[in-house]
């Protein structure tokens, strides 16, 4: 197979400083990273974008790809691209992430859905997704993908079917292929790939059930992957679990046959 694997960066090597992390990708033999937000606002100062995209730079590393703002993800949060009256956080991430992915070599952008909100017809929300996604298509040197997710009930974008029907109405949004979440939700995986494999914009694998290595779960991802490459998908794979074991053997499984 042809696989490009990259290292997800805010889920792999957390036991350092996020600065530090892209090296430690490197060492272990990667040349991609990818990242979710790794601000803590939507607008981060021109230092932390510098010191941000330095570390990737030092490190010798692609950044692969790359999360929009997404709220506060501690508090539940996952995305803002729905959100009505965060329209500003929004424009101000996508500012950041177009200057990032020119710089550091990003295709693909992970611009999270966004949770239902009480009190807000569904429909408003997905209209203001709509404007939001056109902004971030004409902006962003990349894809832009849409990610099913699984454990949070309020997020709406659980299938790769549900990710399609938004991106149907904005020209150029792909599917963000997170096998973990898809196998969760019961989602046919295979079907995907045999179906939608150029609907495709970015990969990311866990195993399943619990989010750790590939051979940790049920989930057959290296057939999921030989399919993907035999549907003619190039782009990279992110590596997006949490190791089961130290982060010095979290990729073992690489060498495995």
């Amino acid at each position: 197979m042809t696989i490009r694997y990259s290292v997800n960066c805010s889920i792999l090597f957390t036991e350092l400083p996020l600065l530090e992390r892209p090296a430690a990708a490197a060492a272990a033999g990667f040349e991609a990273v990818e990242f979710w937000w790794p601000f803590a606002a939507s607008t981060p100062t021109d230092g932390e974008v510098e010191a941000f995209a330095r570390a990737i730079e030092d490190a010798g590393m692609t950044l692969s790809a790359l999360n929009l703002a997404a709220g506060d993800m501690a508090a539940g949060d996952r995305g803002l691209i729905s959100w009505p009256g965060r329209e500003n956080e929004v424009r101000d991430s996508i500012d950041v992430a177009a200057a990032l992915g020119k710089r550091l070599g990003t295709v693909a952008f992970n611009a999270l859905y966004g949770n239902r909100l009480d009190g807000v017809d569904p429909r408003d929300q997905d209209d203001v997704a709509v404007q939001n996604l056109g902004r971030a298509v004409a902006l962003l040197p990349g894809t832009v993908v849409l990610e099913p997710l699984s454990g949070m009930p309020t997020y709406p974008l659980k299938t790769a079917a549900d990710a399609f029907a938004v991106a149907d109405r904005v020209s150029s949004v792909a599917l963000l292929f997170d096998l973990y979440h898809l196998a969760v939700n019961g989602d046919d995986i295979a079907a995907v790939i045999e179906h939608h494999a150029d609907r495709i914009g970015h990969v990311q694998i866990a195993d399943a059930p619990g989010r750790h290595e590939p051979g940790t779960g049920e989930v057959p991802l290296r057939a999921h992957l030989a399919a993907l490459d035999a549907a003619g998908y190039a782009g990279w794979v992110g590596l997006e679990y949490v190791p089961s074991t130290t982060s010095a053997r979290a990729f073992d499984w690489l060498q495995e046959n």
